[in-house]
């Protein structure tokens, strides 16, 4: 089910061997049983396993019902990825849930394993790290994916050490090679990599990248090695130790984590975490932490952005009311051109809206308010001048049913709010106990709708508010019509 194919082959997988079977069958014996899943009395599942507590997200703790755990693995693999940041918070919510296994869990951790795949793929490296921490890394499904996060982070030494300490973990060559070198044993790993050669365990492109890696002499004057297509996290490091690292723009995004250690330039650090925040895969604390670090050296590009954002929270910081109203345009127009517009909302919505400005600074905060999470608070004390503010500080609110509709995009979102029940397309899934399955339907629905389907963007609103998740489809909503992103 995994949809992870960059990977490394750190652990051999034990092979799966199938029951012998008679080949013929007496006309009149009997019929071969059902397969029976085994589990020791009192463990909870793995697919069970969580970061947050029903309490902390509402979701009922039941809510993959009777949905089978390869049907929500497939929902999972398949769910969007490029989605409004709301969106992005649910997925994110859902697949760090603690929740009841689901409907015929036999031991494998199908779910899990999807959860976690997802998490990579969205780039929430340390929450899917701090989820297989939960569940135990044990297996080598588990650590493979374990052993690559810890590379991408620069734990590699931790993760070496528990391959090391764990004899049900039978590590590849090229993995043993890399942590017998990480361990100090050079000797050990130069031996290993003769051997893997000699018996032909190692390709010819793993040799030469492991011999330089080895032997910094080799590696010195010789060719540049070749890019590769699709580097897995062991290469990726190997790579770098060589002295020729990979760019990480154009590789998955879990890879831009490896661009956020101290040992990388600012620049790549900046660049890395837009991409991840983007997600929700950090906080936005961390991208203006990077933003303020220091003075950019030059301009162009990423250094406008960081100019900018530099300047308006300088003014803001000191209350300099002209100072505020000159620098906002610039730095909302730079991080609307990277799609980073509800971070810059989260960080700076609140004190915003407390300074006295004039009307049109004054406009653009509260559009940037009623994207941040208070943005109930900031439509109360909206003043709308047009019939789309009027229509958005009533979304905020909860109620549209008496304000007009200037687009269709609107009047789709109205109909989702007008709705009591949930659509028919999902009505079944509903009832059927099958609740988490509709929410992801639903989710897929209004990505897919956000780019000119209105119906789907109706049913996805409406299932929303009929199972309680009132604050994902104001948020949603909201995010729709002020972003306007449509594919």
């Amino acid at each position: 089910m995994s949809a992870i194919d960059w990977l490394s082959n750190s652990v051999n997988t034990p092979a799966q061997v199938d029951a012998l079977e008679p080949t013929e069958s007496a006309p009149n014996a009997p019929t071969k049983p059902e397969a029976i899943s085994v589990a020791a009395l009192g463990t909870p599942s793995r697919e069970a396993i969580g970061l947050l507590a029903p309490h902390v997200t509402g979701l009922p703790p039941d809510l993959w019902g009777d949905t089978r755990a390869e049907d929500l693995a497939r929902r999972i693999t398949t769910e969007h990825t490029d989605m409004l940041p709301a969106m992005q918070d649910l997925l994110l919510m859902i697949l760090l849930a603690e929740l009841d296994a689901p409907e015929g869990s036999n031991g494998h951790p199908t779910l899990l394993l999807a959860r976690i795949d997802k998490l990579l793929a969205l780039g929430a490296v340390e929450q899917a790290e701090a989820l297989m921490e939960r569940a135990g890394p044990s297996s080598p499904d588990l650590f493979r994916r374990w052993f690559d996060v810890a590379l991408l982070t620069g734990r590699e030494d931790r993760a070496c050490a528990v391959m090391r300490a764990t004899p049900d973990l039978s590590p590849t060559v090229p993995a043993r090679i890399f942590c017998l070198a990480r361990g100090g044993d050079w000797s050990a790993a130069a031996l290993t990599l003769e051997t893997g050669q000699a018996i032909g365990e190692i390709s010819t492109e793993e040799a030469v990248l492991l011999t330089r890696f080895l032997d910094a002499e080799i590696a010195e004057g010789a060719p540049a090695m070749p890019i590769p297509q699709r580097p897995s996290p062991l290469t990726f490091r190997l790579y770098e130790a060589i002295g020729e690292p990979l760019p990480t723009t154009t590789l998955p995004l879990a890879f831009a984590h490896a661009d956020l250690r101290g040992s990388v330039g600012w620049k790549a650090q900046v660049e890395a975490a837009e991409r991840l925040a983007r997600t929700g895969a950090i906080d936005a604390n961390k991208l203006l932490g990077l933003y303020t670090e220091r003075k950019p050296a030059a301009s162009g590009g990423v250094w406008d952005r960081v100019a900018a954002v530099q300047a308006f929270d300088v003014a803001l910081r000191a209350g300099n009311i002209p100072e505020i109203e000159r620098t906002l345009p610039k730095a909302w127009d730079a991080v609307e051109a990277h799609e980073l517009e509800v971070a810059f909302a989260d960080l700076f919505a609140e004190p915003l809206l407390r300074l006295p400005m004039n009307d049109r600074s004054r406009g653009l905060a509260v559009q940037i308010g009623l994207l941040s999470d208070g943005y109930e608070a900031v439509a109360r004390n909206a003043a709308p001048q047009t019939p789309k503010e009027e229509f958005l500080v009533a979304l905020a609110q909860g109620d549209v049913s008496s304000v007009s509709t200037p687009t269709p995009f609107y009047r789709a979102v109205q109909d989702g709010f007008s709705r009591e029940e949930a659509p028919v397309r999902l009505q079944s899934l509903v009832a059927g106990k099958r609740l988490g399955e509709a929410v992801l339907r639903a989710m897929e629905l209004f990505t897919e709708g956000s780019r000119g389907d209105l119906d789907e963007i109706s049913d996805a609103l409406a299932l929303f508010r009929a199972v309680g998740l009132e604050d994902t489809a104001r948020r949603a909503a909201l995010q729709l019509l002020i972003l306007d992103r449509r594919g």
